[in-house]
């Protein structure tokens, strides 16, 4: 993670300037608090001290972008980098229903930039600056083999029993593509079959506090097909799972998003080697789900796992930005002048008329 700060000298006053990346699990707002649990645990914090620089900038090991912001913003910028820890989950947020206000369940990343006499000092609004940052993960170059589940169920008064298997053509979907379940019934028993109902259910599992689990239907579907006793059914059903279906829904699992983004249902949790899944705050799977109804209250169901991922990107496509595509954050509080502050305590980071302006 690499990026260019703008600092103006006069205005800080002698005080040094430090940047922070930090990843933050959210479940509730910031001013709950339960038996003595906050509801906000802080999952990483790293800090650097970015002026006075600690090292001669033209010393440093800079990007190919970093270098070319540093050319365009002159002496008063200076470039930051930090490395992301591999145990870090991936941004995930749960989605609140329409009418929820506050901060929602999520797994959160900022950069953020202040102006204090040091890095442990209270960081005040008006002197800082934050972007929030989204980590994704791609979809792996191999997959497992294809998914197929089939079960057998017996029924009172039936000497043969029911038979279904459910497959599907791959383990690895990616968002916006349909996936085909592949159902073959062989009705053995004297029951008939009166509905097939076909689900993909996603699963999030709140793995950081309490570990709820919130299962969701984001694609469902009644073909009502049925299947007589002695009969027997081959046929592809196809599901189309997309966030556009379900925005109104409170609790369906989503990609974090930047505010200027629109986003998607979440992709499925990977876990790397040696990485405890308690620190992932929130896991996410996806499931196929085929419903045999036969009636009254009588079910005969089976669960096809896979995953649900974006596809890995062209490197070269990505290698480099254009500075008109760069995130700028630009924060002057030259006109707070007069207001009461935010803060009365903590490290005060300058004059009322004079605030740092950073990018």
């Amino acid at each position: 993670l690499d990026g260019v700060i703008l600092i103006d000298p006069e205005a800080l006053q002698g005080r040094k300037v430090f940047v922070t990346l930090s990843c933050t699990f959210r479940y509730g707002r910031d001013d709950m608090d339960v038996m003595g649990i906050a509801f906000r645990r802080e999952l990483y914090l790293s800090t650097r001290q970015v002026y006075p620089p600690l090292q001669d900038r033209e010393q440093g090991i800079h990007t190919k972008t970093q270098a070319r912001l540093l050319r365009k913003l002159g002496d008063d910028a200076y470039p930051f980098f930090f490395e992301f820890p591999d145990n870090l989950p991936c941004s995930v947020a749960l989605q609140p229903a329409p009418h929820d206000v506050g901060k929602q369940c999520a797994v959160e990343f900022e950069v953020k930039a202040f102006s204090a006499e040091s890095q442990d000092a209270k960081v005040r609004k008006r002197s800082s600056v934050a972007l929030m940052l989204r980590k994704v993960q791609f979809a792996p170059d191999s997959e497992g083999a294809a998914p197929s589940v089939e079960t057998s169920q017996d029924f009172v008064m039936s000497d043969k029993p029911l038979h279904v298997k459910a497959s599907l053509d791959k383990e690895m979907y990616y968002h916006g593509e349909a996936v085909k379940v592949h159902v073959s019934v062989t009705n053995s028993s004297s029951k008939n079959i009166k509905n097939i109902v076909v689900s993909v259910d996603q699963v999030s599992t709140v793995v950081l506090y309490s570990n709820d689990t919130y299962v969701k239907s984001v694609a469902i579907e009644e073909f009502g097909d049925s299947v007589s006793a002695g009969a027997t059914l081959q046929k592809t059903y196809t599901l189309l799972p997309l966030l556009a279906n379900n925005r109104e829904r409170r609790g369906i699992a989503l990609d974090g998003k930047l505010k200027h983004e629109d986003t998607n249902l979440a992709s499925s949790s990977i876990v790397k080697d040696g990485v405890l899944k308690e620190v992932m705050g929130i896991m996410v799977s996806y499931k196929i789900v085929v419903k045999l109804i036969i009636g009254g209250s009588v079910e005969v169901g089976l669960e096809v796992p896979f995953k649900l991922m974006h596809p890995k990107p062209d490197a070269g496509k990505h290698s480099l930005l254009h500075l008109n595509e760069m995130v700028f954050q630009e924060f002057k509080r030259s006109y707070l002048k007069g207001m009461i502050d935010d803060d009365e305590d903590g490290n005060v980071s300058g004059g009322d008329d004079m605030a740092p302006k950073e990018k």
